[in-house]
């Protein structure tokens, strides 16, 4: 039989500054890539958005995210995943170092999360802090409450602190070449088998000063769960600075 399989590509847009000044001193981006595929047996299809704010005022950064993955294989829900934070960096002892606070909620289909809700803060400092490239070690604790349906299917509900260690690798090559890394670790300090893997690597070349073509892989792990997923994007996106 003849297999007709069809794949699309979303194109995102997003208006960007990379460095902070006083006339440019905010960051805006909106973002939707996705794939669908259909073949004379089956079909499958995923659409992630996000949408990203920031803002610096002297020695305070204030960051936005906002994430929503939506996906369907065979018309069953596989995926409707939505993520939003909200944090703020203090800059006000020594060069590389700052203070962070951070507010995140969290509700994924995927990974059996009904809700969390985590807030905290710590320290970070940049042990690499280059034009070109960018090596940041952050640490700190946080509260995490969260609304699960555990590897039993029975639903729980708990609160816990959490460590939160986080590692970022920028790297841009010839100012063409773009590739960055980001990897969160949070185990609790309370229950021994509860931890929190999530990890986004990606990697771009910039066509134009304003134009990249870009794919990144997203990877998230909840052990109380047993729910893991890994999905791959990739678009185009368009930068401004304003």
């Amino acid at each position: 039989m003849k297999r007709c399989p069809v794949i699309f590509l979303l194109v995102f847009v997003s208006s960007a500054c990379a460095q902070y000044t006083d006339s440019t001193p905010y960051y805006a981006g909106l973002s939707s890539t996705g794939t669908f595929n259909k073949t004379n047996t089956s079909s499958s299809g995923l659409l992630n958005n996000g949408l990203t704010f920031s803002a610096r005022k002297k020695a305070v950064k204030y960051n936005f995210h906002t994430k929503w993955l939506f996906g369907r294989q065979d018309g069953e829900l596989t995926n409707n995943d939505l993520s939003s934070a909200l944090d703020m960096n203090i800059y006000k002892t020594f060069p590389h170092f700052y203070y962070w606070g951070l507010l995140n909620y969290v509700s994924s289909y995927s990974l059996r999360i009904r809700q969390q809700l985590q807030a905290g803060g710590g320290v970070a400092y940049n042990v690499i802090d280059r034009k070109t490239t960018l090596l940041n070690i952050s640490d700190g604790f946080i509260y995490d409450y969260s609304d699960i349906i555990l590897k039993d299917s029975s639903r729980e509900q708990y609160g816990t602190v959490r460590n939160s260690l986080r590692v970022q690798v920028k790297k841009e090559i010839r100012e063409r070449f773009i590739f960055s890394w980001t990897a969160f670790y949070q185990p609790s300090l309370q229950y021994k088998e509860d931890y929190i893997v999530r990890s986004e690597a990606s990697c771009g070349v910039r066509l134009k000063k304003w134009l990249s073509i870009q794919s990144a892989c997203h990877y998230n792990t909840i052990s109380r769960t047993g729910k893991t997923n890994l999905f791959i994007t990739y678009g185009l996106t368009l930068e401004n600075y304003f």
